[in-house]
């Protein structure tokens, strides 16, 4: 128990370096180390164990804005096998007081060699990189201030490239099959899919195989897939030039086809569009969209730092479906010659709303009427 409490109350020191020469002191909880990153911010109030195990965030800093993380400790509730974000900066972690809390956070970080700050001030964080954009990022945690190296922390930041970083990460090493006995089989492309996804489909009856993106075409077909999800992963979709060749061989085979998050981008770019770099990104589970095909309003769960411009579209032929209320961040599209839908958001809604669980029922619907879904 000391051990916790002192990982806990701040009895080991932490700092933050970010790019920009900013130097930020607080105290360390999770486990000792140095880690770097790009630095995001969500602004989810609860969700944080499966914001930690969503393998989209694999090389960055997360910071959560809500001041008091923990408070439920640590729940079953997780995306992937494991903590992917590079380290964590909260206002203050606190002791769990919740009955299916497994263990405390700190517990937690530290079983997954993940460092922790916190006391320090998410408030001008969050301004800054609003302001100045995301920004490469370098955390310490060390048993006293004496081990603290501000100048290998500043360097670690600077040298953080994230955009130019080639990602070929999937969430399953090898092909992964679920609910063997389903209707018929929907292929999942895994470059870092969430369980979220996986069971949704499941729960809609069919047999799942999730296969790693790096495997090619050859293995998605090979299943005889009814219908295909890309899901969603981390890294700069422009830079995934083979992710892209695979999704246009997809796209060109007629298969009905639905892309999540970075999924979406992939098909985007797979068939002429364009993506840019959004300034600080869209990390949340409160974010509002519009359905430009009903004019419905929908509250999604959104974790994306790219978006797809509305540049080249029509070319590409797609027409937006979603776009973003705060932003006009195009979030939805539909082609007009493939059975291909996408969305920027996650409508599983694991955590957050479930407002969007009906773009499965349009995927649903595309499988129906192009085969025997």
């Amino acid at each position: 128990m000391e051990g916790l409490v002192k990982r806990i109350v701040g009895g080991m020191a932490a700092a933050l370096a970010l790019e920009d020469g900013s130097f930020i002191i607080g105290k360390g909880f999770g486990a000792e180390g140095k880690r770097s990153g790009e630095v995001v911010f969500s602004t989810a109030m609860n969700g944080y164990t499966e914001s930690l195990t969503d393998p989209s965030y694999v090389g960055q800093i997360l910071i959560l804005t809500y001041p008091l993380i923990g408070n439920y400790g640590v729940p079953p509730d997780f995306e992937s096998d494991g903590i992917k974000i590079e380290a964590l900066i909260v206002g203050q972690a606190t002791e769990p007081s919740h009955p299916c809390s497994k263990k405390s956070l700190s517990d937690w970080l530290l079983e997954n060699s993940v460092p922790g700050v916190m006391d320090v001030d998410t408030r001008m964080l969050v301004k800054k990189i609003r302001e100045e954009g995301v920004m490469g990022g370098a955390v310490q945690v060390a048993d006293s201030p004496a081990e603290i190296n501000r100048e290998e922390l500043l360097r670690m930041a600077r040298e953080v490239d994230y955009d130019s970083r080639i990602f070929e990460y999937s969430s399953y090493r090898e092909p992964t099959i679920f609910n063997d006995r389903g209707r018929s089989t929907i292929v999942v492309v895994d470059f870092g899919v969430k369980y979220g996804i996986i069971h949704r489909l499941v729960e809609m009856g069919y047999r799942v195989v999730v296969v790693p993106g790096r495997l090619g075409s050859d293995a998605v077909f090979s299943y005889g897939p009814r219908g295909i999800v890309i899901s969603n992963g981390p890294g700069n979709p422009a830079k995934m030039s083979m992710a892209i060749k695979l999704v246009k061989e997809i796209v060109e085979s007629g298969t009905p086809t639905l892309g999540v998050c970075l999924g979406h981008q992939l098909l985007a770019l797979a068939l002429g569009a364009e993506t840019y770099k959004l300034k600080y990104g869209h990390r949340g589970i409160n974010k509002a969209c519009r359905d430009l095909v009903t004019g419905r309003r929908v509250i999604t769960l959104q974790n994306h730092g790219y978006a797809v411009s509305e540049e080249r579209l029509e070319g590409a032929g797609f027409k937006p479906w979603f776009v973003d209320c705060d932003d006009g961040t195009i979030e939805g599209l539909v082609h007009e010659s493939y059975p291909v839908i996408s969305v920027q958001f996650h409508p599983e809604g694991r955590p957050g709303p479930r407002d969007a669980l009906y773009v499965f029922e349009m995927f649903e619907k595309l499988v129906l009427e192009n085969g025997d879904g």
